[in-house]
């Protein structure tokens, strides 16, 4: 027999008129017999499993503050890491790269060219080139653009197979960055003699970011390339590209007589 309140149930009582201190709204434990209400049988199961539960809880538990104890951990870990790893690590290697920078850019300016190119590769006055940049500091934006730059800096040095690599690991979501890594790999192959693969690259060049400036420098790459190849169907489609949507372009210029040439 279960025993529990039933809300709403008002118990039958002999009336009881002149006693004034009877409250018929009254609601009283009342007993019922559990085969005749689903309520009580409801009440029973909760009671069994909350009992298995309890029972399961105390037999694992110290698997389960195992568990809540290496999450914590892992949790803690990953923030020290972030503070006192990660980012002093992101803080030396933009330092760095700074360094690099400034003979970079002197290069692209025509000073020394030949040479700065290569200090700001391999480093000079005890400070890190880019080569030494990407391979220290892997894993930071840092790092990750000295790869960059380390492929412009082979490809203008001659270094044509180096300039490749260092390309292909030079990762972003930058559109217009992707899009010149692309195209300067094609550089790369084409100063290798290879114009079947700079053909590819140009085309991805140009497919990667459409706009006034990438797109119809890599298109005309990309339609030399396929002259060069015999393909004129495809250096005609990408010579009349520029002709159609970038005519106020520098290419727009050139394309009338390579044009011809595909024709």
């Amino acid at each position: 027999m279960a025993t529990y309140n039933k809300r709403g149930f008002k118990a039958p009582k002999e009336k009881e008129e002149n006693d004034p201190t009877l409250d018929n709204n009254y609601l009283e434990d009342v007993k019922v017999d559990e085969k005749d209400s689903a309520t009580a049988g409801v009440f029973n199961t909760l009671d069994d499993t909350a009992n298995k539960t309890e029972a399961w809880v105390e037999k694992n538990q110290k698997m389960i503050f195992g568990i809540v104890g290496a999450v914590a951990l892992a949790a803690i870990g990953y923030v020290a890491y972030q503070k006192f790893v990660a980012e002093p690590k992101e803080d030396d290697a933009a330092a760095a790269l700074f360094v690099a920078q400034q003979n970079f850019q002197q290069a692209v300016d025509g000073v020394k060219p030949d040479s700065l190119f290569v200090l700001a590769l391999k480093g000079s006055e005890g400070q890190y080139g880019f080569v030494d940049i990407a391979d220290n500091y892997s894993g930071t934006d840092a790092g990750n653009l000295a790869n960059y730059y380390a492929g412009v800096s082979y490809l203008n040095t001659g270094k044509y197979n180096e300039a490749i690599e260092s390309l292909d690991k030079f990762k972003t979501d930058d559109v217009v960055l992707s899009a010149l890594a692309q195209g300067l790999k094609g550089d790369a192959f084409s100063q290798k003699n290879q114009p079947k693969e700079a053909l590819e690259y140009y085309e991805k060049a140009a497919a990667t970011n459409k706009n006034e400036f990438t797109t119809p420098m890599y298109l005309l790459k990309a339609g030399k390339a396929a002259l060069s190849l015999g393909q004129k169907e495809t250096a005609l489609k990408h010579f009349q590209d520029i002709k159609d949507n970038y005519d106020a372009s520098p290419e727009a210029a050139q394309v009338d007589a390579l044009i011809g040439l595909a024709q």
